[in-house]
């Protein structure tokens, strides 16, 4: 027993090799995605756009970073600091080529939460003003952000604690319709919290379940107590913001650089406040003073980390959660791919090293990644150029923002949540896909506006599993089709039609599954067959794309013989976890090849709003590769939905009753292009 132990450990010890160089390259490549593109940067084509793209950025950053500190319960230079660590951070460790990390309204009213629970405002007496602290800031203001501090160091250490897990690999199980409705809860309740500065009123802090409803009913209450100038700022802030962003989306195209409205506004709202003594005159709320410069570093409070761990989970994941979202959908525009666990370090660090710098958590916000598309950035350099303005504003700028009113951040933080709060039109489409999308979209909101955010994304995650394991079960089994079955009905079809066939034409006709050969001279068409033998859900939607797309790429560099056909059948059991096995028969490779897909949905039982897009985006893909994609043996329900979700070709059918009339379209295409081809001749 002893020897054989031995011989197993010796044939181990052989196999295993020392890590080659190239090997730790590409380890750290994968570590600091920054290693990857930064010495592939073309000065030329990229420096102006990500400039120009850096420079709008800036603009955002500092107005966001005011109006999210402010938000976080913290003094508002702090969130200046939140703009600029985080952002260089992610710019290193990131993936996202148009994501900028910085303060966030989710993550700052989750903050909030710990940061009003253990300073509140009551305390504010009982701290005094002191000169040799940090920055000249009152010992309640340092406590304050420490808690903020503390929030974002934990946050942080459980991100990295995901990566380290390799968790990112779980996050299928956030759906679309579970970000959408929580993202646009949490904005509205951004947009509550931002009600007392917008009407001028004096309230207490309220939160906890059930707060968003107190808030407006100690609004109501205290109806009296508007402020009319405050108000009257708000309104006419809210529709100088609107009209201006609008008409830089329409024109977007025809002019290069768009209006920075929002930095016009704070400098126009400031100057005229320090005019008009608004303050003093009016008793309208101002941000006061901001001390410029970075003070050093200080760790955040470790004493409080257990104090305020219920939110830095809410940060970890809700900020996780939002960023990526943000970063898939740059990767899908933008065609190149992000590691799902590599953004759980990039995000991690991003929130770890910035809490020794005084930051309130930090994530990737939709209104930045949205500037940074219209203003053509190509690359991470514009992030790094935004830090550069974002430090003029902390030594030079910051202290003349002083006469800012409360009113007019408030208005910024508003419109700028307009991007989330449009995602009420999301309902219309997951009513025509998918009704049960919609369902757990309108609970999951509703589980938001009543709790927090992240009490919405884990009722909204816990939903849709408990959804799909119920739907599994009721799912019928499948039984492929004998594929020699198929090729004698394909065969007899496809002679039945070449008797209409011009007789040079007739001659030398083999159709099987696997391609379609007419004349000994004419070139391949190569036909795969593909069928689904699984419903197409969140689970198993990204794995089905992955799959496909690889046998379409490397399917031309292999080919199986007709005799090894029956090794594709199968009678598969459904699995939650697999995306159904794919039956495929390749032809010979030719240089001039097309490729054809047909895929058998008779096995697609069942679907959701994810599997529908996925089915969408593939179809969208292979057709800009030019490889023709038909679907048979298609549910009304799929056709419905798919036609809705997607831009799909409409001039020729792409649905189609069985395999074998897909097949006959395509033969049939084939012929009409051939005698085309000859009338041209």
């Amino acid at each position: 027993m002893t020897g054989a132990k031995r011989k197993k450990k010796n044939v181990l010890r052989g196999k295993m090799h020392p890590p080659h160089w190239e090997d730790i390259k590409q380890w750290w490549k994968r570590r600091l995605p920054i290693l990857e593109w930064a010495p592939q940067y073309n000065l030329r084509e990229n420096l102006l756009p990500d400039t120009v793209s850096g420079v709008m950025l800036a603009v955002q950053q500092v107005t966001q970073g005011l109006s999210f500190a402010i938000l976080s319960s913290v003094h508002p230079v702090f969130g200046l600091y939140g703009s600029l660590f985080p952002a260089i951070i992610y710019a290193i460790f990131g993936m996202g080529r148009h994501v900028a990390t910085g303060t966030f309204a989710l993550t700052s009213l989750i903050s909030a939460n710990a940061v009003e629970r253990l300073v509140p405002q009551s305390s504010r007496n009982l701290t005094t003003q002191n000169n040799f602290s940090v920055l000249g800031l009152s010992d309640f203001e340092l406590q304050r952000i420490g808690v903020a501090a503390a929030v974002s160091f934990l946050g942080g250490v459980i991100q990295m604690v995901m990566f380290v897990l390799q968790l990112g690999s779980a996050t299928f199980l956030v759906t679309e319709p579970v970000i959408s409705a929580m993202t646009t809860g949490a904005a509205t309740h951004v947009v509550t919290s931002q009600v007392k500065y917008l009407l001028g009123i004096k309230m207490p802090y309220i939160s906890g379940p059930l707060g968003f409803f107190y808030i407006y009913a100690y609004v109501f209450e205290n109806i009296k107590s508007v402020q009319l100038e405050a108000l009257l700022l708000s309104l006419l802030s809210i529709v100088v913001l609107v009209l201006v962003k609008e008409l830089n989306e329409q024109f977007k195209r025809k002019i290069k650089v768009v209006l920075p409205v929002d930095l016009v506004l704070i400098i126009a709202a400031s100057f005229a406040c320090y005019c008009t003594n608004m303050e003093n005159t009016y008793g309208l709320e101002v941000v006061g003073h901001i001390p410029n410069g970075i003070p050093p570093p200080r760790a955040p409070p470790m004493n409080i980390l257990s104090a305020v761990l219920t939110e830095a989970f809410g940060v970890a994941l809700v900020g996780y959660v939002a960023s990526l979202s943000l970063a898939q959908g740059s990767a899908k525009k933008f065609k190149y791919s992000v590691d799902d666990n590599q953004e759980f370090l990039a995000h991690g660090l991003s929130n770890v090293i910035p809490s020794f710098f005084f930051c309130i958590p930090s994530a990737a916000a939709m209104g930045r990644t949205a500037g940074l598309y219209s203003t053509g950035a190509k690359t991470q350099v514009a992030c790094l150029i935004s830090c550069i303005f974002v430090l003029i504003v902390i030594y030079a700028i910051g202290p003349l923002l002083y006469w800012l009113p409360m009113c007019v951040l408030a208005s910024i933080i508003v419109v700028g949540l307009k991007g989330m709060l449009i995602q009420f039109r999301d309902l219309k489409k997951y009513w025509n896909v998918d009704k049960i999308d919609w369902g757990i979209w309108i609970s999951t909101y509703i589980f938001t506006i009543c709790f927090a955010a992240n009490v919405g994304l884990l009722f909204g995650v816990v939903c849709t599993i408990a959804i799909v394991i119920g739907r599994f079960p009721r799912a019928k089994t499948l039984s492929i089709t004998n594929m020699k079955e198929l090729e004698f009905k394909v065969k007899t079809e496809m002679h039945d039609n070449t008797e209409n066939w011009p007789p040079s034409e007739r001659t030398n006709v083999k159709v099987f599954p696997g391609s379609l050969k007419t004349g000994s001279k004419e070139t391949l068409q190569q036909v795969k067959i593909i069928s689904i033998n699984n419903p197409l859900v969140f689970l198993n939607a990204k794995k089905l794309n992955t799959d496909l797309m690889k046998i379409i790429l490397e399917g031309n560099d292999s080919s199986h013989p007709l005799d090894d056909v029956n090794k594709c059948e199968q009678n598969t059991l459904l699995n939650p976890l697999s995306n159904g096995n794919c039956n495929e028969e390749t032809s010979q490779p030719c240089p001039c090849e097309k490729c054809s897909l047909v895929l058998d949905c008779n096995g697609l039982t069942f679907f959701d709003y994810t599997g529908v897009s996925t089915l969408v985006e593939l179809y969208l893909d292979c057709k800009s590769r030019g490889v023709d994609v038909f679907l048979a043996n298609c549910t009304a329900s799929l056709i419905k939905a798919m036609t809705y979700c997607g831009d799909l070709d409409t001039e020729k059918p792409i649905f189609f009753d069985s395999v074998s009339a897909a097949i006959n379209t395509i033969q049939s295409n084939k012929n009409l292009n051939k005698v085309s081809d000859h009338s041209e001749v």
